[in-house]
């Protein structure tokens, strides 16, 4: 697991995917051979969490208990997921739709058209799944953290949610290199197909996060307020 005296790029070293979480954490790239725990307390962010949320990102096997989540400062959280959501929605979504869309239309109509819907109906769903995390449950959590009793939402809505989405991020690449002719710009294709593949394994820890760590901390939470 990674500690808090580890060097920050030492961390990036050992996942690179850790770069896609510093802003996130509102921390900029520029720290030299700084710790974790430096660099954290120069940015106002609690060490204990960020190492929760990277060694989630970098050790399959990794899960932390309740005693873990009740012991770490859990603030930032809600910011956290919703900074994940922005950088989903504003940034990767419409990144591959681009390069989709571009590919898509060099292909015979049918396949073109048949990738296009296939795409805007999940970047739909997946629009509309984060808007309600941010509408119902989210408010749960920040009011529970306040220390003010509230009902909860339907949280196993968003649980049984997160599987349809990752189901069809994993169906996108197979529809991808199977039916779209192999002629048809196949660098491009090759360079849509890591952005789609990086993309769902960033969004399976994030659904990770919100099913195994958000929801058993507000169940923590209100059981602790009664």
């Amino acid at each position: 697991m990674f500690t808090p005296r580890m060097k920050l790029a030492d961390l990036i070293k050992a996942n690179h995917n850790i770069m896609l979480l510093l802003p996130r954490f509102g921390i900029p790239l520029g720290f030299g051979e700084k710790s974790v725990q430096d660099v954290c307390a120069a940015h106002n962010v609690p060490v204990d969490f960020m190492l929760l949320i990277c060694n989630v990102y970098t050790f399959d096997d990794y899960l932390p208990g309740i005693e873990q989540l009740a012991a770490t400062d859990m603030r930032p959280l809600v910011p956290y997921l919703k900074e994940s959501h922005r950088y989903y929605t504003g940034e990767r979504l419409p990144h591959i739709e681009a390069h989709l869309h571009h590919i898509a239309d060099r292909v015979e109509g049918k396949y073109g058209q048949i990738l296009k819907q296939f795409y805007a109906d999940f970047r739909r769903e997946i629009e509309d799944h984060f808007q309600y995390e941010e509408q119902y449950d989210f408010p749960v959590l920040l009011s529970l953290q306040n220390g003010e009793r509230r009902r909860r939402s339907q949280m196993l809505h968003s649980q049984r949610s997160h599987s349809g989405l990752v189901d069809k991020m994993n169906d996108l690449p197979q529809i991808v290199y199977k039916y779209l002719p192999g002629n048809v710009m196949p660098e491009e294709t090759i360079e849509l197909v890591f952005d789609i593949l990086q993309l769902s394994a960033d969004i399976q820890k994030h659904a990770l996060i919100e099913d195994k760590i958000l929801i058993p901390y507000v169940e923590w939470l209100e059981r602790s307020m009664k």
